[in-house]
């Protein structure tokens, strides 16, 4: 379906003042180029200025056929006729024609003149580049985004890249290379109505009935390869490839004309093939054979192209859409790139800057078809005309196409495809977009006369008319046909009535074709060519700026509101206006227009890459951007099903408060609370988000009316939103009671009206909600309301009055709490960081954050099951610890668990290891829980010692706790040796117990490799005074005496007379090994 609304998208015409009658025009580079009738002589008009003054005027070297501006490049191209021979040329530098006695230079493709011409200062001069082909040329394209050149011809495509050459320091022109020749042996050479483009890698070629659109990609390094095409070996040579005779294409052409091509069988009837349409991968199913010859440089990457089929859609001829067989034929193709304010990436090589989108559009006389060909190829629209079109020509705004006798204006969809492309938060809760899938509109239809040609630059329409001036004479002879035909008619009548057919009866036959003739014919002298108009004319139209049109718009849609402020003729008509601004927006030049022609691909990517900074036009834009979504918002707000939540995204957008929102939907619904399901819906999810946006008392309580009477589920929800603070105790408690009294009470509810009560302040109402349940379902019900106990998320949360009254009265429920809503993703951890540090600021603690925190972390290593927390916590619990332990800091903190249970209850905490209650046993005079804690978290499995290795700069080793915790240290690193030491030297009665602990399996070797040969130099020191050290040899030599045979036993002993000593021992060695 498509919407037809009277506005006003064009502003002004003005007739371009030629002095010959048209034959061809085309526009580019701020400029309009006429062909005169006769097809010798172009002629540039400034489009931007009134009355389009002439800018230049020159002659072509023969008859234009076809006429083409490159906005890359700023050159034109024509295929011209001379003694019915075609050319294709190209026409450079053609503004310095406007200068007069301007000099002229021809060359070939491909040949400078390196003469005394070119020396010095560089010649201001046209320069006319003849580009030989060895094929017809039928038609041509420019890339937008390079300026390449692509040349259809009737069995190949041409692709010729543009270049330019620097002849000197000062002097540099543009020239084209011949790169490309794309095969096509299905083409048949009579094809009808063939055109072709290309933009940035795609190109399109389109026949009578078909369109085939593929991609050119460029794979470095790679062997040439064929993407859904057959594989042949092309064989270089001096020669190229096309000046072979082609028998082989010849001979592919007559086995199979398949694809582009009709089928045509032995009674020369032409059978069509019924409509096709084949989309990505699938199109390489078309029939279409496609083969590469590449012409470039050798220097360049040679053959590592492939051909990607994109999209490939058959027509077949549609007689209920009131075409012939002759009128039915595709028209109008081209690419239309979509440009955005952040490309980045560039094609062919740093060539171009590459568009964020691409379009291919192409039409039958009563259908377009618009479709996305870049990202993914779908169709985006298609468009149904009233009229059979001539031509037509896709815009960022508009498409305009036109009929015998109109101008027509219809919307397109390329803004939406590429907000999406651009902006990955469209179709979120926190933007959207109208869809692509809208349904189309006509804008406007403007009368003419007798059009025949259109182009477009930018915002003007350029309009070919040509009317037949039809004289006396013309009329009567028309008048005469027409009693001609009738008395024809009424005779032949005659006859059947009587049963005779007159074509059977040659006599009859003759009397039908002369009846007439004894007519008189009346003569008319004819008039002389002054009396005659010329019968044509050149049109500029001018189409009003896009804030202008949106206005227009805006205002046309509150006719609709009038009568049905839920129409939809209104909502389709506002989301029309707001995609016209979306698509001015998007364009990179809105603010800083690039008026100049851009010569090469790296000016058009500065063009696109300029300082963005909003100019006041592009301000005004952004101010009706938002208008714009706040209006489409008031109409989603207002609907109870379809598209209601859509609401919410368009008021995000429009930057409304709350407040203000509340205050455009009282009474627009006519809904039992007076509000649409789509407001409910906004106002429900922009409570629930963390915004700290303070509602009034006033609005706030009218908020709780509204949810009181459409979703009083929702109102302890709605009461624990911190926009909500300001709202009264008191009604907020009635509507809780009432939703009590109607259902079952909720654990939820209940916390709600004890919130309340606290801030009535009623403690005694508090402790009585308080007390109807458990602390387990109480943990469950902040769980489902966990804005009970906190307000904002990242880097703003803040306590709520029930948290801080927990703090002080109940903080293990609160502790229980947070874990809970860790566990349930309802809050981070650094969330919780802060909040425990928001909620005890009062409190000064200990480094690493308040005692309620570090009971919080412990709480949560006990419950957690995610490894990343668990040693984040076990860092976080070790800073604590050391600190503690290095300061000497227990200001009096007494935790929720104490170590004791964090073993029993914590697998992450492990039990003291025997040596370790040697060294600080449990009348040690320090902090014993921060210590214990420490020490059995070493003891543990799951801590990784090498993480918390700075922190032990800070603890010294000068008393038995500093020891402990860097022996634990060194010992689960590894350090068996280093730790001995450090035990004999300061805790020898330790080293035992440490040995039995640690010495065992592969460290079993220590005891006679490094702790016996210790304590025997250390005992020898002592003169075996030392009693402990005596006692730990004697130790160690039961041990040893059991691992080892005599010999090795007696290789150990030291050699200073004191074997006595140690004849016991070798003895019990002795008569071991004897036993086994």
């Amino acid at each position: 379906m498509v919407h037809v609304y009277n506005c006003h998208p064009f502003a002004s015409q003005q007739i371009v003042p030629t002095e010959q009658e048209p034959g061809l025009v085309c526009c580019g580079g701020g400029a309009l180029f006429v062909v005169s009738a006769g097809g010798c002589k172009i002629e540039a008009f400034q489009l931007g200025e009134e009355g389009c003054p002439l800018i230049c005027r020159f002659a072509t070297m023969g008859t234009v056929q076809s006429i083409l501006h490159s906005e890359i490049g700023d050159y034109l191209v024509t295929i011209e006729e001379k003694n019915n021979a075609p050319y294709l040329r190209a026409y450079t530098n053609w503004r310095y024609q406007a200068a007069e006695k301007t000099r002229v230079g021809v060359r070939l493709l491909g040949h400078f003149l390196r003469g005394s011409s070119m020396r010095g200062a560089p010649k201001e001069q046209m320069e006319i580049i003849e580009i030989p082909l060895f094929e017809r040329p039928l038609c041509v394209a420019c890339c937008g985004v390079t300026g390449d050149l692509l040349v259809g011809c009737p069995k190949s495509l041409v692709l010729f890249s543009l270049k330019r050459q620097a002849l000197n320091d000062k002097l540099s022109i543009l020239d084209f290379e011949r790169c490309l020749i794309i095969h096509l042996p299905g083409l048949s050479p009579q094809q009808v109505g063939m055109d072709v483009a290309i933009c940035a890698g795609y190109i399109a070629l389109q026949t009578e009935l078909e369109v085939l659109v593929v991609k050119l990609e460029r794979l470095p390094g790679a062997a040439f390869t064929q993407k859904s095409a057959d594989k042949k070996p092309q064989d270089h040579s001096l020669v190229p490839q096309d000046m072979i005779t082609g028998a082989e294409h010849d001979n592919e052409t007559e086995g199979r004309r398949e694809g582009l091509a009709g089928h045509r069988d032995h009674d020369d009837f032409f059978i069509f093939p019924k409509h096709q349409e084949l989309l990505g991968d699938r199109a390489k199913d078309c029939g279409v054979k496609i083969s590469l010859e590449w012409t470039g440089m050798e220097s360049e990457a040679r053959g590592n192209l492939i051909i990607t089929y994109i999209l490939y859609r058959r027509f077949a001829p549609d007689f209920f859409q009131d075409c012939s067989v002759e009128e039915t034929h595709l028209h109008s193709l081209q690419f239309h790139p979509v440009f955005t304010s952040n490309q980045e990436v560039c094609v062919e090589g740093g060539r171009g800057v590459e568009p964020t989108c691409l379009f291919c559009f192409f039409s039958l006389p009563k259908t377009g078809y618009l479709y996305s060909v870049r990202g993914g190829v779908q169709m985006v629209s298609a468009y149904q005309y009233p009229e059979k079109a001539q031509q037509a020509v896709l815009t960022d705004l508009f498409l305009h196409i036109i009929t015998k006798n109109a101008l027509q204006c219809f919307s397109v969809r390329c803004a939406a495809v590429a907000a999406r492309a651009e902006d990955p938060y469209i179709d979120t809760t926190m933007k959207a977009c109208p869809p692509i899938t809208m349904e189309l509109c006509a804008l406007r239809i403007q009368l003419f006369i007798g059009l025949k040609a259109l182009c477009h630059y930018r915002h003007h329409v350029v309009l070919l008319t040509t009317a037949d001036v039809e004289t006396r004479e013309d009329t009567e002879r028309t008048a005469r046909r027409v009693i001609e035909y009738k008395d024809h008619k009424t005779l032949r009548g005659i006859f059947l009535a009587v049963g005779i057919e007159p074509s059977t009866t040659p006599a009859l036959k003759h009397f039908l074709a002369n009846s007439f003739l004894n007519r008189k014919s009346p003569f008319t002298k004819p008039q002389n060519p002054s009396e005659m108009g010329h019968g044509w004319n050149l049109y500029v139209v001018n189409t009003v700026t896009p804030l202008q049109l949106y206005n227009e718009m805006v205002e046309y849609s509150k006719t609709y509101e009038e009568t049905n402020p839920l129409s939809h003729s209104r909502l389709h008509l506002l989301s029309e206006a707001h995609l016209l601004l979306r698509a001015t927006l998007l364009d990179p030049r809105v603010g800083n227009p690039v008026e100049r022609p851009q010569t090469t691909g790296q000016n058009l990517a500065q063009a696109l890459r300029y300082n963005t900074t909003p100019t006041a036009d592009r301000r005004e834009l952004l101010q009706a951007f938002q208008e714009s979504c706040a209006q489409l918002g008031d109409c989603f707000s207002r609907f109870d099903k379809r598209d209601c939540h859509l609401a919410l995204p368009y008021y995000k957008m429009s930057g409304l408060s709350l407040t203000e929102v509340i205050s455009r939907n009282r009474g627009l619904s006519n809904s039992l609370c007076g509000y649409g399901q789509g407001f409910l819906y906004f106002l429900k999810h922009s409570l629930y988000e963390e915004t700290l946006e303070l509602l009034t008392e006033e609005t706030a309580n009218e908020v709780l009316d509204i949810f009181g009477v459409a979703e009083p589920s929702q109102l302890p929800h709605v009461i624990a939103s911190p926009s909500m603070a300001r709202a009264s105790p008191d009604c907020g408690l009635a509507h809780l009671e009432r939703l009590e009294s109607i259902g079952a009470p909720s654990v939820p509810l209940t916390l709600s009206k004890a919130a309340l009560a606290l801030r009535m302040p009623d403690l005694q109402l508090y402790r009585q909600h308080m007390d109807r349940h458990t602390e387990m379902l109480q943990v469950y019900g902040f769980i489902e309301e966990a804005k009970l106990l906190l307000h904002g998320r990242g880097d703003t949360v803040v306590p709520t009055l029930l948290a801080r009254h927990l703090r002080d009265n109940q903080d293990g429920l609160l502790v229980a709490a947070m874990v809970a809503l860790h566990e349930n993703d309802k809050v981070k951890l650094d969330e919780a960081d802060l909040f425990f540090q928001e909620l005890c600021g009062d409190v000064s603690g200990p480094q690493g954050g308040p005692q309620l925190l570090v009971d919080f972390w412990e709480a949560l290593l006990m419950a957690s099951s995610q490894e990343a927390v668990i040693q984040e916590l076990l860092f976080r619990l070790t800073t604590v610890y050391i600190d503690r332990v290095t300061r000497r800091d227990g200001r009096g903190f007494k935790p929720h668990k104490s170590a004791d249970d964090l073993i029993n209850w914590c697998s992450h905490y492990g039990v003291l290891y025997p040596w370790v209650s040697i060294l600080t046993p449990a009348h040690f005079n320090i902090i014993p829980e921060d210590l214990h804690k420490l020490q059995s978290l070493l003891c543990g499995p799951t801590l990784d010692v090498s993480s918390i290795l700075p922190l032990l700069e800070q603890l010294p080793d000068e008393d038995n706790a500093g020891l402990s915790v860097h022996v634990l240290c060194a010992t689960k690193l590894g350090h068996y040796e280093s730790s001995i030491e450090r035990l004999l030297d300061r805790c020898p009665q330790a080293i035992i117990p440490y040995a039995n602990h640690e010495l065992q399996n592969n460290n079993m070797a220590l005891w006679w490799q490094k702790l016996f040969p210790e304590l025997c130099e250390r005992t020898r020191a002592t003169q075996g005074e030392n009693t402990i050290l005596l006692a730990a040899l004697k130790e160690t030599l039961v041990v040893v005496a059991m691992e080892l045979n005599p010999l090795e036993f007696l290789d150990l002993l030291p050699d200073d007379g004191t074997v006595h000593f140690f004849l016991p021992h070798l003895l019990e060695c002795s008569q071991r090994n004897l036993m086994m």
